[in-house]
């Protein structure tokens, strides 16, 4: 749907509410995917969907109610039932309000014409050419090519109207010998960077060079995390800067802002705009979404807000609200790590023994107020020996404080775009002083 065809549909929206405030919120959405493995495309995925979302908000109380129907009737219905389920919800204690007219302009780069029409032929060619890499290598590839295009228009009874336009498109690949792997990825908001084979070929870089891995002791280790690596731990960092988390003690920066928390070479802001994953510039209250320092120079700088927790904190609207209600809080979700000023080819020969990482994976909060995670190595670790790569070992398991190990850092001078099914962010590689492994995988 265009941006005029969304704010008709929920213009027709308000005029059938009587609500005390009423918010609609129009997501239209198509979503591909096509998965491979074996050198042979195995599923293609097309979904598209548009979703009418209302929030009546009577007498202090908020009823949500949705659908993905567009007739009169069914509009007719949403908005009843919204202010219906009002009606038997409890009282809020910061009493719900809605976003008025604003302003904002979307980054640069986040539509790109030729993303949005991509074919199941233009991600089988992008495919295709990793599979090339595999027969070139003697290896067998897994892995997907994603693209999607995502519009939503937020309307309001207090007069905001707010309208975003994304387009994304992804590769994640590994290659997959007898006795080792290897991964790489790539996304960005426009397919025509996205080279199968130069991917394909880092992963089977990383697997052929991982072959008959060996096992090294647990312990503290020197480690260099390349930006998918990092980007599974980052991703458990950026919750502490919610106000909720905040407020209720389970951020590690509570009590602490303005104070050093991190090393003096961290920086992390929320930046929506950013050149490798420009993204909403507004949260999903139809507030305008400010840019922040999070951490400077290892300084605990910004927590970020919603209309409900500026209010009981007595603080500025950050624009950073989920849909309303729900239980999480405001989220940072454009997390941006800046870069540091040695290639990562430096960090390594600089490293007198250690191991490079290229992935983790099954990482999971051990304890949340200090960080503390776990989780395995994954599709290539490599052992650093005088500066050099020098063999595959097999995988480990980390138990470490992300807290703890920013402490102790250096960044690499290039950002990079990484992500998963629930996130995405942009980071540099980073090499840790100490980063401690318990155990030893047999493979």
């Amino acid at each position: 749907m265009t941006p005029e065809e969304r704010l008709a549909l929920a213009e027709r929206v308000l005029a059938r509410s009587h609500a005390g405030g009423t918010e609609v919120t129009i997501v239209a959405n198509n979503q591909a995917l096509t998965r491979f493995t074996h050198e042979s495309v195995s599923q293609n995925v097309d979904e598209g969907d548009v979703s009418v979302r209302v929030r009546a908000i009577v007498d202090g109380r908020s009823g949500v109610a949705a659908t993905n129907v567009l007739d009169d009737a069914a509009l007719d219905a949403v908005v009843a039932r919204a202010a219906e389920i009002a009606g038997f919800a409890p009282r809020e204690s910061i009493p719900p309000s809605l976003a008025g007219p604003a302003t904002v302009a979307s980054p640069a780069g986040a539509f790109v014409d030729a993303t949005a029409p991509a074919s199941p032929g233009r991600r089988a060619e992008i495919a295709s050419a990793v599979f090339e890499r595999a027969r070139d290598n003697q290896l067998w590839s897994s892995g997907y090519v994603t693209t999607s295009s995502g519009s939503i228009t937020i309307a309001t009874s207090n007069g905001a109207r707010m309208a975003f336009d994304g387009t994304d498109a992804g590769v994640n690949v590994k290659m997959n010998g007898s006795d080792a792997t290897g991964f790489a990825e790539r996304y960005s908001n426009d397919i025509g960077v996205l080279d199968g084979a130069a991917i394909g070929a880092r992963a089977a870089r990383k697997a052929v060079a991982s072959r008959e891995p060996v096992a090294v002791d647990p312990g503290e280790w020197t480690v260099i995390l390349e930006p998918p690596a990092i980007g599974e731990l980052l991703r458990f960092l950026t919750s502490h800067f919610s106000a909720e988390t905040y407020s209720d003690g389970s951020s590690f920066i509570t009590g602490k802002l303005r104070t050093s928390v991190l090393g003096e070479n961290v920086t992390i802001f929320d930046d929506y705009a950013h050149r490798l994953n420009p993204g909403m510039p507004f949260d999903f209250e139809g507030v305008p979404t400010q840019r922040l320092a999070l951490v400077k120079s290892g300084v605990a700088e910004n927590i970020v807000t919603d209309s409900t927790w500026a209010k009981r904190l007595d603080v500025p609207n950050t624009g950073h609200a989920l849909p309303a209600p729900n239980a999480s809080g405001p989220q940072s979700n454009a997390t941006v790590v800046e870069a540091g000023v040695k290639p990562i080819e430096q960090l390594i020969a600089e490293t007198k023994r250690g191991l490079l990482i290229t992935r983790l994976w099954y990482v999971r909060n051990v304890d949340q107020r200090a960080a503390i995670l776990t989780g395995m190595t994954r599709d290539g670790t490599f052992l650093i020996e005088d500066g050099k790569l020098t063999r595959g070992i097999r995988n480990m398991r980390f138990n470490e404080s992300i807290v703890a190990a920013l402490r102790a850092c250096e960044f690499a001078s290039v950002q990079e775009r990484t992500g998963g099914y629930s996130y995405s962010l942009v980071t540099p590689a980073v090499k840790f002083d100490r980063f401690r492994f318990a155990s030893t995988s047999p493979y």
